[in-house]
């Protein structure tokens, strides 16, 4: 109810301006000890994935929160688990503003941000002083001017960084908005990938005394055979889970909107059946032996249970909070929780 009547305040801003008074004002409503006020208060409705058990099976997608700045005032929502980043090694400034673009007509969001972030140290930093004790998930990518043929030393060097400090580390290689990083999806180089991810994961597992698992995360932009490829690789590398899916470059039924045509990736309503149908693609393929984590125009409860339904075992949510505010989360949970009754 709340957050209804400050959207319309809320979107008279600039998307970013809007994004740093919103988390002004959840950072200040923890420190005040409020920040339940507006969380969910639903019973846990616990599911394990990953090796993990989550309290309930709603949680954050990466992009929100990319430095860890916000932590503990998100841990206050209720959601089931908080993926921070994307992060990169080095600090980046991203792309130029403006770079990110509301669309309302069709509840979607287009951004162009490139992984602008602080670098590796700084998010550390934040997730060491967070007093949040949820499961975290942390999303890694690649600086943008690291050569294409370099990138899995920037994969590596972040996945070593944060290993310590995370309870799972999703690998983002379907960012619309890094160069060439889509190439990444492709079969030669994403089996090199996976190999090198997944030996280096076993020595850090060694080295620390605990297993960390492994998350991919993927485009809704792919045809059905490279799903099956990718399908199949996270097989037979053992990945530990698939994120379906990342922002989409189609622009179908919003050309004619404002903003509609602006470069970037777009989220929201309008990418919410291109993810389902990865989603519904991989799990025909990959026949229980690797979890999805599904995210993608999840703006009501109902789809979040179609993503269930469609062959994912967690959901995750992020232009739905800029609509609706977090009262989804809550939304959501009720919703899986009477599906599956």
């Amino acid at each position: 109810m709340l957050y209804s009547l400050l959207r319309p305040l809320l979107f008279t801003l600039k998307p970013e301006t809007a994004h740093r008074a919103t988390f002004a004002g959840l950072d200040a409503l923890h420190a005040l000890g409020f920040g339940a006020v507006i969380g969910s208060h639903e019973a846990e409705r616990p599911v394990e994935v990953m090796g993990l058990r989550f309290p309930n099976p709603v949680g954050l997608a990466a992009g929100l929160d990319k430095n860890g700045d916000h932590i503990d005032a998100l841990g206050d929502l209720g959601f089931g688990f908080i993926e921070i980043g994307t992060i990169t090694p080095r600090p980046q400034p991203g792309n130029p503003q403006p770079r990110m673009f509301r669309l309302p007509a069709a509840e979607g969001i287009i951004n162009r941000m490139g992984f602008n972030n602080e670098g590796l140290d700084a998010l550390v930093k934040n997730v060491e002083a967070s007093q949040y004790r949820g499961i975290l998930g942390i999303n890694i990518g690649k600086n943008f001017d690291t050569p294409i043929e370099k990138a899995n030393d920037d994969y590596l060097a972040c996945l070593s960084r944060v290993y310590p400090y995370a309870s799972y580390i999703t690998v983002n290689i379907s960012s619309p908005n890094t160069k060439n990083l889509r190439q990444l999806q492709q079969s030669s180089e994403l089996e090199r990938l996976l190999a090198d991810l997944k030996n280096e994961q076993a020595q850090l597992a060694t080295r620390h005394g605990k297993y960390v698992p492994l998350a991919l995360k993927i485009a809704p932009d792919l045809e059905s055979e490279q799903v099956q490829e990718i399908a199949r690789l996270l097989v037979e590398y053992r990945f530990d889970g698939v994120i379906a899916t990342n922002t989409t470059l189609s622009r179908t039924g919003v050309e004619h909107l404002k903003h509609g045509s602006e470069a970037g990736g777009l989220s929201g309503t309008p990418v919410r059946a291109k993810s389902t149908a990865v989603i519904r693609s991989l799990a025909e393929n990959l026949h229980g032996k690797v979890p999805i984590i599904g995210v993608g125009g999840i703006l009501a409860g109902e789809h979040a249970v179609e993503k269930l339904d469609a062959g994912a075992s967690l959901v995750q949510v992020y232009s739905g909070l800029i609509y609706r505010g977090p009262g989804l989360v809550g939304e959501c949970v009720r919703a899986i929780r009477e599906s599956r009754r």
